[in-house]
């Protein structure tokens, strides 16, 4: 086993080539302006700003006209109850001027992120503070969990433009793939298949497809060895069957090209199981609108990356 290790060490070096290149352009520079700006005023680290929006940027699609940035706080937070409501719900709107014009306008970018900033600064600046205004913002756990690992990532790489990705298997190496998203299958009771299966031999390096932290490693009876990625952009990439993990753990910022384990066949039993079927990684993608997680087909994705890759 120690010799099988080695050997996987020194694949992985050969087969990864992380890419640490980030780009920028006008419109990422300046959102990135106003979150350091808000950040400036209240106190509250920009990248927790950034995450915020990032997180609405997805939960609605693009933002509205005459705007950068993409949060869209509930008129009743902006402006209170207006005495329609019982005191203990909205009492006081918390909207607030953040251009200096004199007015708070919730269409204002300015306007909307310093309102923002006050909210979260309401109930304090410490990593705990942060996580328990938005919970009492946004209700759900996993909307919670989002913001705060798109924060870590972002504060890591200092930009809110991470457009590179990877193929996660090296090109080099002797694989194929097909789409298989949708397919019946028979394990586990009548289900379709949420992923995409790439065949490669035992041991070959798998890699992050893109910037995220590592949300889930471990076992599971019909995935096997697997790790759980999300990303900035509110999708969860699904790695299983793994043979072995590299040293990432849960809670890792990881980006495109980073290995995170080694193709394999286990899974469909007790830890331990393996070979049933011929080795390869199952690669799946889940969606996350705020309310609702589900998957969709990963195939047009990996041919995409595979594509920029090779160029």
């Amino acid at each position: 086993m120690r010799y099988l290790g080695l050997l996987f060490m020194i694949t992985a070096a050969l087969f990864s080539f992380p890419d640490e290149t980030v780009f920028a352009d006008e419109e990422s520079e300046t959102r990135m302006a106003l979150y350091k700006k808000t950040s400036a005023l209240t106190g509250i680290s920009w990248e927790y700003i950034a995450a915020i929006d990032q997180f609405e940027r997805q939960v609605h699609d693009d933002p509205k006209e005459g705007r950068v940035t993409a949060i869209e706080i509930d008129p009743l937070f902006w402006s209170g109850s207006a005495g329609e409501m019982p005191a203990d719900y909205f009492p006081e709107g918390w909207g607030a001027d953040g251009s200096g014009d004199g007015k708070a306008k919730l269409n204002n970018d300015e306007d909307v992120l310093w309102a923002m900033g006050n909210y979260i600064k309401s109930y304090g600046t410490t990593k705990d503070d942060i996580k328990i205004a938005l919970w009492n913002y946004y209700k759900r756990d996993l909307t919670v969990q989002t913001i705060m690992n798109t924060a870590k990532v972002f504060e890591k790489f200092q930009t809110v433009s991470l457009t590179n990705r990877d193929f996660p298997l090296p090109l080099q190496a002797n694989y194929s793939y097909r789409s298989t998203w949708g397919d019946a299958r028979g394990f586990g009771g009548r289900r379709i298949h949420e992923g995409t299966d790439i065949f490669a031999n035992y041991g070959v390096p798998v890699k992050s497809t893109t910037y995220g932290v590592i949300e889930m490693k471990g076992w599971n009876t019909y995935g096997g060895w697997r790790v759980g990625i999300r990303d900035i952009f509110n999708i969860y990439h699904y790695y299983a069957h793994l043979q072995s993990f590299s040293d990432v753990k849960v809670g890792d910022v990881v980006q495109p090209g980073d290995v995170i384990g080694s193709v394999g066949a286990s899974g469909y039993g007790p830890p331990g199981t393996s070979g049933k079927f011929p080795p390869h990684l199952h690669y799946g993608m889940y969606q996350d609108n705020g309310k609702n997680e589900w998957s969709f087909d990963p195939y047009p994705y990996l041919r995409k990356w595979e594509r920029m890759v090779k160029k």
